[in-house]
């Protein structure tokens, strides 16, 4: 009714599921009311990756079908914004990166499912890296800032709801900070 596109609401359903999955069964999951929050939250950041595409790509992408040419556009524009990532300490998981970009590039098949698996997985070592070679005082400097805005929430949060919150918070500075992107398809 919305015209919430299947792919963002099939995408923050399985997040709510991944999320749900690794938590201890304290409840249950009765309906998929309880998805959307991460909908919604989906649904806007989508939106925003959709500002200034003109209609006729923003059409194709309601109706969740991607083309090559278009995942290849967005592998090497990610390429592009790595390689002018300015951060030294950085340097070499970036390289690996481009890396492994271009690898997935020249062997780009046509499972989608498995080229966003790659990308997630590429991110994740991107995440790990920002965490592992941040210099410590901004890195204090972030956890701190993180902490204060999530500071009146904090108490009607769960704890792993907080852990996993201020996790993704942080991980969101540390990229704006160092200009990583999102590799996944889901940010075309």
């Amino acid at each position: 009714e919305r015209g919430i596109p299947l792919h963002v609401a099939l995408r923050a359903i399985e997040n709510v599921f991944d999320g749900f999955d690794k938590k201890p069964k304290s409840r249950t999951i009765k309906g998929l009311l309880y998805c959307r929050e991460e909908i919604e939250a989906q649904y806007e950041e989508w939106q925003r990756s959709q500002a200034g595409k003109s209609e006729g790509k923003t059409a194709n992408a309601d109706d969740g079908g991607l083309s090559r040419e278009e995942v290849t556009d967005h592998i090497s524009g990610l390429i592009e914004k790595l390689r002018r990532v300015q951060n030294l300490a950085l340097k070499d998981d970036i390289d690996r990166s481009v890396a492994r970009l271009e690898q997935l590039t020249a062997d780009l098949g046509e499972d989608l499912e498995l080229v966003d698996h790659s990308l997630s997985d590429i991110e994740n070592f991107l995440e790990n890296a920002l965490l592992t070679n941040s210099d410590p005082e901004h890195l204090k400097k972030a956890e701190k800032e993180v902490s204060d805005q999530l500071k009146p929430y904090k108490s009607g949060m769960e704890a792993d709801a907080y852990k996993n919150t201020f996790s993704l918070m942080l991980l969101k500075r540390l990229r704006e900070d160092n200009n990583i992107p999102r590799l996944s398809l889901f940010y075309l």
